[in-house]
């Protein structure tokens, strides 16, 4: 049985930070240099008493509006996210009740981060193609500022909160999910990490940690280590990408529009020119929200849609990777 992605939403916060205020907090990195360096000119924050659920919520109310769709119709609830309300409950089952989906409806969280939106619809076509679920609400809610220190310039730079809703259903209407390529290695787990906070460290306190360049992590806090992050990105995607096409017998000509993580500007025109994929079948858009995460690739689909960069008969190739080290692809075909 196939499953077919009909609609996508997004919200975003309304505190807005921009390059000029963080070049007020560092000196050293003006706006421009900030924006070149990462094609990012702001991005969302959430609130002090705000969070992944509220994120979520209000992306799930919008993607009802929407596209008018009842939550009476939903009879699954897949949530990804990084950074829950609690350990537990878990945060899918409260969204249920805020969102009046009814009690017959399954809900489960995910943890993950960049590659999450693909291993959603992996998880939801799957659901469908079993018979489990017809109509599979995926919301993506991410609230990073909340784990990221405050003298850290470079994770402030590039991550900025935001949640998204999409529908994944059973009948012909909106893109067919067709094969997935999916992967991951653990061995690149301290490089992107939350180290205190759960059971193995629950009790550590953190300490900011300076080097010759300044501020370097606190354990209670975002870490990523750039350089490494870097050199996975520049391996595992174009092997993710053609094991993706090869899995649905494609090739780079037969897709439409290659929509990626957002991760930066930078790293993504890297991967572009490595690939030699046309600029104009490659949507970067991270301008005015950052990189958001498992959030960045259907905010990207929802803009190249309303910019009619995707249309009927489109072949789309979708690519998520990051925090694990975890990566996924798959092709959508409207």
């Amino acid at each position: 049985m196939p499953a077919f992605l009909k609609a996508v939403s997004y919200y975003l916060p309304e505190k807005i930070l921009n390059n000029d205020q963080l070049n007020t907090e560092f000196p050293e990195w003006s706006a421009e240099k900030i924006s070149q360096k990462t094609g990012i000119y702001e991005r969302r924050i959430s609130e002090e008493n705000e969070y992944s659920s509220d994120l979520g919520f209000k992306a799930a109310t919008k993607l009802f509006e929407e596209h008018t769709i009842n939550p009476g119709s939903i009879d699954f609830i897949l949530f990804c996210t990084q950074s829950p309300d609690y350990f537990l409950p878990t945060t899918a089952c409260i969204l249920q009740q805020r969102l009046d989906i009814p009690t017959s409806a399954g809900a489960l969280d995910y943890n993950l981060g960049c590659s999450g939106y693909v291993y959603g619809l992996a998880l939801a076509k799957g659901l469908i193609t079993a018979g489990i679920a017809k109509n599979v609400l995926l919301i993506t809610a991410e609230t990073y500022s909340k784990f990221i220190n405050n003298k850290d310039k470079s994770n402030r730079t590039i991550f900025g909160d935001a949640a998204s809703a999409s529908l994944i259903v059973d009948y012909n209407e909106g893109a067919e999910i067709y094969n997935f390529s999916l992967g991951s290695d653990g061995a690149g787990a301290e490089n992107l990490i939350v180290k205190n906070g759960g059971m193995r460290y629950r009790n550590v306190v953190g300490k900011d940690i300076f080097g010759e360049n300044g501020y370097e992590r606190n354990d209670d806090n975002l870490y990523m280590k750039g350089s490494e992050i870097f050199i996975f990105t520049s391996k595992a995607v174009p092997l993710l990408v053609y094991d993706t096409l090869s899995k649905n017998q494609m090739n780079l000509d037969n897709i439409d529009l290659f929509v990626f993580h957002q991760a930066n500007e930078f790293m993504l025109e890297h991967i572009r020119k490595k690939m030699q994929i046309p600029t104009d079948k490659f949507y970067i858009s991270l301008r005015n929200c950052g990189n958001t995460v498992s959030s960045t690739i259907p905010i990207a689909l929802h803009q190249a849609i309303k910019e009619k960069r995707i249309n009927k008969n489109s072949t789309i190739l979708l690519a998520g990777f990051g925090v694990g080290y975890s990566w996924g692809g798959v092709i959508l075909k409207y």
